[in-house]
Parts: C-alpha cells; sequence; structure tokens
C-alpha cells in the first residue's frame, strides 16, 4: 500500500482546480494507491466525489497569510505528521513551489519539483522531470520518506474517476507567528481564460518585429478562445507584459494547441511549453529550433498567414 496526502488547491471561482484532479489522477496511477487530500480551507461540495480515501480541511488561508503561507506550511507539516505518508503531491504553483521545500526542509527530505511523471512500480518512488532547461529528461529515484512532488500543469489528464471519501476537518495547530507581512497585493489585469489553464495558446516572439503584432496575437487567440504567450524576449522589449511570459523563468503552459509565431524556440522558452499537446510553428527561418519540437510548421511571413489563417478558423467556427 502506499499512502499519499495530496494538497490540493481551488481555482478562482472557489472549485477544485484542474491541476489538482490531474495530481489527483497522478497520485492514484500509484500501485496500491490509498490517497487523501487536503484542503487549505473549506472543501467545495465536489470534494465529497473525489477518487480518494479522505478529504481533510485544514485552516483557511487568510489574506495576511496569502503570499506567504507560513500558517498553512504549519498545518499542512502538522498533518503530514500525524499521517506519516509515502508521498507528499502538491501542484507546481506558487502555494506548491513554497511549502513542498519547507516542507521537505522540515522533515529532512527529498524534494523533486515541476515533475511531469510519477511511479513506484517496483517499490521505490521514481519521478520523470525535466533537466537542462527543457532539452532532456531525467528520471529520479526518491529514497527518503516522504517523498515529496510538485507536478507540472498538464503533466495528466484530470481525473474523472469518481468515489466516496470521509470528508473531516483536521485538528488546527497553534497559531503561528509571522515573520513578514503583505502589505499590499496587485491582481493582475486579464480578459478572458487564464494562460495556463487555456487549451489554445497563441505566443509570439522577436520575430514579430514590435508590441503592433500582438493585437493580432490577440485576434487569434479570441477567435480560439485561448490566451496569448510571448516569449522572454517579447516581454523583456516591453511588447508585453511579462505576465505573458511562457519559458523557464515565465510560465508553464500544457495547452492542447500551442501556436508559437516568430519563436526561435530555444531551450528556456520550450522548457515552458514542451509538454503541449501540438505544437505550431510558423517562422520565416526554415533554420530555427522551433520546427525540431513542432508537430505542424509554416515557413513564411506572419504577416501574410495569419489574415488568411484567422479568417479560416473563423469560417470552420461559424
Amino acid at each position: 500500500m502506499t499512502t499519499v496526502l495530496l494538497v490540493a488547491e481551488r481555482d478562482e471561482q472557489g472549485e477544485i482546480s484542474q491541476t489538482t484532479l490531474q495530481a489527483v489522477a497522478a497520485a492514484n496511477g500509484l500501485t496500491e494507491a490509498q490517497v487523501t487530500i487536503a484542503f487549505a480551507g473549506e472543501a467545495p461540495s465536489s470534494a465529497g466525489s473525489l477518487a480518494a480515501e479522505k478529504v481533510v480541511t485544514l485552516s483557511a488561508i487568510d489574506a495576511s497569510d496569502s503570499g506567504i503561507y507560513e500558517q498553512a506550511t504549519a498545518d499542512v507539516a502538522a498533518f503530514a505528521a500525524s499521517m506519516n505518508p509515502d508521498v507528499v503531491m502538491f501542484n507546481k504553483s506558487d502555494f506548491g513551489s513554497i511549502v513542498s521545500a519547507r516542507l521537505a526542509f522540515r522533515t529532512d527530505s527529498a524534494l523533486a519539483a515541476d515533475c511531469i511523471g510519477i511511479s513506484n512500480a517496483d517499490g521505490a518512488v521514481s519521478v520523470t522531470r525535466p533537466v537542462y532547461g527543457g532539452s532532456a529528461l531525467a528520471e529520479f529515484e526518491i529514497r527518503s520518506t516522504p517523498a515529496i512532488v510538485t507536478l507540472r500543469a498538464g503533466a495528466y489528464e484530470p481525473s474523472t474517476e469518481t468515489g466516496s471519501p470521509s470528508v473531516e476537518a483536521a485538528d488546527s495547530t497553534e497559531s503561528v507567528e509571522q515573520r513578514a507581512q503583505v502589505t499590499d497585493t496587485v491582481a493582475e489585469a486579464r480578459d478572458g481564460v487564464r494562460l495556463e489553464d487555456a487549451n489554445f495558446v497563441v505566443s509570439g516572439g522577436r520575430g514579430l518585429g514590435g508590441p503592433e503584432a500582438f493585437h493580432v496575437l490577440t485576434d487569434l487567440a479570441s477567435v480560439l478562445g485561448g490566451a496569448v504567450g510571448a516569449s522572454r524576449a517579447a516581454c523583456d522589449a516591453g511588447w508585453i507584459d511579462h505576465s505573458h511570459q511562457v519559458g523557464l523563468t515565465g510560465k508553464s503552459v500544457s495547452p492542447d494547441v500551442y501556436i508559437a509565431v516568430g519563436i526561435s524556440g530555444a531551450s528556456q522558452h520550450m522548457a515552458g511549453c514542451s509538454s503541449s499537446r501540438a505544437i505550431v510553428a510558423i517562422n520565416k527561418d526554415s533554420t530555427s529550433n522551433i520546427f525540431k519540437e513542432a508537430r505542424f510548421g509554416v515557413v513564411g511571413d506572419w504577416e501574410k498567414i495569419l489574415p488568411s489563417f484567422i479568417a479560416t478558423v473563423r469560417e470552420l467556427k461559424a
């Protein structure tokens, strides 16, 4: 039997996040998995049908702890100590990245971050994760307990299995004296679907030549019902806000279709989109690395290609 503690997250609407459902699928894929799912605060009503043995609620993350997660770390650590799981799983999010690292330090355990696969068919926990900026994949065996893992968004299909777990509240720990304080928060202005949740992402790079081109990419993303991304070069040039950056130092996306326009395909950028189900490259340089990564490619000037592409998509959707 493999005991798994999955630390779940909710989306902006308060429902179970898609990345959590993906993690549920990963957890249940382990040998003889016995899964406990923990929510910070009240669990959504849909949590009662998750494929797990148990759902527990920890103390809620209040405004003063948001982004710092000192109290959340204490709550997760206390519950993990009482449960003594073989594996602790998080999403690769701000919350998951911060709390998982702290938990690994407190328990003197190994942490494998940004994983795209996890298994324990031979008894030991093995994970697969990108290395060298996403240009290669490596497999690691974790021999300490618990094995602490963060999963990359899109690495698994969201779980569609259902169950009837018991739902209960965990004993709350003592309040933690915060060593940092949130003095201000700035909400990211966004229209439409989040970049990380989009099934279609249209990204632009240095080859676009300027900020005006992103209006065309926005039109295409709107028609597809997707989101606009960008390379670091385009963001650094001030053509689009850094909140759209995809790559090693930006966001990781795993859409059904990733359309890269004027992007060379450097390993740092591919680290953020390599798990896309299909990559479509549009670039006038036929020697660009992006064509080695793409399932479909068009060699040519985006200014001549995209207008007819957008028109065709609109026609097909009409």
